[in-house]
């Protein structure tokens, strides 16, 4: 699974809208919207703050923690 996937299950597991999730992050509802089109992706921190949000969710992202795109 790719990073842009991800968050869009992200967001449809939390019941979060982009805005709603761009907003728990602490960035820009465009910031999302250009991660689940795959137009860009976060940078170390960021996706390590994104990890962070999905473990407090009871997300399982085990496996995606090491992704590199």
């Amino acid at each position: 699974m790719n990073f842009p996937d991800l968050v869009k299950i992200t967001r449809q597991k939390t019941g979060m809208s982009q805005e709603d999730l761009a907003r728990a992050l602490n960035v820009s509802f465009a910031t999302i919207n250009r991660w689940e089109n795959g137009k860009t992706h976060p940078n170390k921190l960021t996706q390590s703050v994104f990890f962070d949000f999905c473990q407090k969710q009871g997300l399982d992202i085990e496996n995606f923690k090491g992704m590199e795109e």
